[in-house]
């Protein structure tokens, strides 16, 4: 058997096989805790940057379901006042033309009370003609009687 030497003392070959079997299964553990380590890190910044992704989508849909939902109220809006603007356009036709209509009928109420008001003092003028008349009748009357 030969002897080699590890940490100071020597060992048969038969123990430096089994050092080096046990220094290779450690060695190769510590590579399969260090490559166990790298895929579960690796799986965990997977899953993070997944769920990160996840949540900027979920994130961007309650946005928009936000955004359509004011939307639709400022849309509604938007219609009610054009609605309104045009019955307020409509309205104010009407206005006009029931103004043109009351200024033509306060001008026929007008003419009607002026003819009414001459043929009051037509009605007038003929009382004192006939009465002019009258006096004029009897004073030739009397002058006539009196002749």
């Amino acid at each position: 058997m030969s002897m080699l030497t590890t940490r100071g003392r020597v060992l048969p070959f038969s123990e430096k096989e089994r050092t080096e079997e046990e220094t290779g299964t450690l060695e190769s553990s510590l590579l399969q805790l260090i490559e166990d380590n790298r895929r579960s890190s690796l799986q965990l910044r997977e899953k993070t940057e997944r769920s990160r992704k996840e949540a900027i989508r979920h994130a961007a849909r309650t946005a928009d379901l936000l955004v359509k939902a004011v939307n639709g109220g400022v849309e509604e809006c938007f219609v009610n006042e054009k609605r309104i603007e045009a019955e307020i356009r409509s309205l104010a036709v009407t206005v006009a033309r029931f103004g043109k209509q009351t200024d033509q009928w306060l001008a026929a109420t007008h003419a009607v009370n002026s003819a009414v008001k001459e043929i009051g003092d037509f009605e007038n003028w003929m009382k004192t003609m006939e009465f002019d008349c009258k006096k004029i009748t009897a004073a030739i009357r009397n002058i006539h009687e009196d002749q």
